[in-house]
């Protein structure tokens, strides 16, 4: 039997696991100080009152003879669907039903997809990036090309017209920096793509957060994208469906490479390699397009907005330079006292009692810089913040 060597060559994944032996030895030596984690992207408030409810009512139908329901189709069931369509529409942005795909969360589709594509296309990923991206490709075996960024641009990459690749992965608002893209900044990308032939993956994970109108929530809000691009996103960060799992990607029927239309070959991959998602799940997640769902879904939203001011504010009164926090749940800062991004972490456990999350385990470029996420409890939110501006300002 042949191996697939590549997983050898995977190092990123083991970014969260070092975390946590860091932590466990930290605990077992200092038994009597309180830990506050802001290093791990999931959510704490619980699921949205009308969310449980519609899982309640779906499961009392589904022990019935009348309401049962077995095999649904692979690619989502029509009445999620339609609420997505309708999501997507009271933005400006008009979607076809049989372009959206029901999944169980985006991190499986954005692996999944791959197995469209051959091995010999290049990738461009943006550094630092969420690693899947990188793992997902480095056990195909693809040639991975990186686009850095750093403060002088924001940790916004843009196209370079010396580079060539034929899958590009935009995260935007981006994790780990929380840096968002312009529609003017996506047109670029957009252009570029369409100009090489490529294909961008877009991760819409975090478009719930955003504030700010000249920030886009979808990459189809720019002309020519439905000819070039194909948007992931997930209802684990807009509802908490972290432990529930629900997803969906959308596949614009224009999409087409090499005369074979991307949809068609999505759909047929789908419904060979997949199963669906429950149905209690899809009715749970539709529950969230309701007026009362969404209502319930924004004050969680601002809950965690909140917890991202508190922690940007002290870093403010303490000169620390960051970006994110203001359309994403994570806070991105520099380093302070020309920290490299594990010493910080030491010194952030040993000082504050705060675990985060080191910037260099996202990439090169992210050496010397750190992750805070706002999705922790309010109160200890607030006492964390409080410890790192009292010992940052004892530098």
């Amino acid at each position: 039997m042949k191996m697939n060597k590549h997983y050898n060559e995977l190092k990123a994944s083991y970014l969260f696991v070092d975390i946590a032996h860091k932590v466990a030895a930290y605990q077992e030596a200092h038994p009597e100080k309180e830990i506050i984690r802001l290093g791990i992207g999931d959510v704490t408030q619980p699921l949205a009152k009308c969310v449980v409810q519609a899982m309640r009512d779906a499961a009392e139908e589904m022990g019935t003879k009348e309401g049962f329901h077995g095999y649904g189709p692979e690619q989502g069931y029509p009445f999620l669907k339609q609420a997505i369509q309708g999501y997507y529409a009271s933005r400006g942005t008009q979607l076809a039903e049989d372009e959206i795909f029901i999944s169980d969360g985006a991190k499986s589709d954005l692996a999944n997809l791959l197995g469209l594509f051959d091995v010999d296309n290049t990738v461009l990923v943006p550094d630092p990036v969420y690693p899947t991206y990188v793992d997902d490709n480095v056990t195909d075996g693809r040639k991975i090309i990186y686009s850095r960024t750093g403060q002088e641009n924001g940790f916004l990459g843009m196209p370079d017209e010396s580079v060539k690749a034929d899958i590009i992965y935009i995260c935007s608002p981006n994790n780990p920096t929380g840096a968002a893209y312009t529609r003017a900044q996506l047109k670029a990308w957009v252009d570029y793509a369409r100009k090489n032939d490529a294909i961008i993956l877009y991760d819409a994970a975090y478009e719930c957060f955003i504030s700010e109108g000249e920030l886009a929530r979808s990459i189809f809000e720019i002309e020519g994208a439905r000819e070039c691009a194909v948007e992931i996103c997930s209802f684990s960060k807009i509802a908490g469906f972290t432990g529930t799992r629900c997803g969906y990607t959308v596949v614009p029927k224009e999409l087409e490479r090499e005369g074979m239309n991307i949809n068609k070959l999505w759909l047929r991959r789908q419904t060979t390699k997949f199963n669906g998602v429950p149905y209690v799940v899809q009715r749970a997640a539709a529950a969230v397009f309701t007026e009362s769902g969404m209502a319930e879904i924004q004050s969680n939203l601002d809950y965690y907005r909140r917890n991202a001011k508190v922690i940007a504010d002290a870093l403010d009164e303490c000169g620390v330079w960051y970006c994110g926090g203001k359309n994403s749940p994570y806070i991105w800062l520099r380093c302070p006292g020309n920290m490299k991004s594990w010493e910080f972490f030491d010194w952030l456990l040993e000082n504050c009692g705060v675990v985060g999350t080191p910037g260099v385990g996202f990439g090169e470029c992210g050496e010397g810089y750190f992750r805070l996420t706002a999705f922790g409890d309010a109160e200890k939110t607030k006492l964390a913040a409080e410890r790192i501006k009292t010992a940052i300002k004892a530098l």
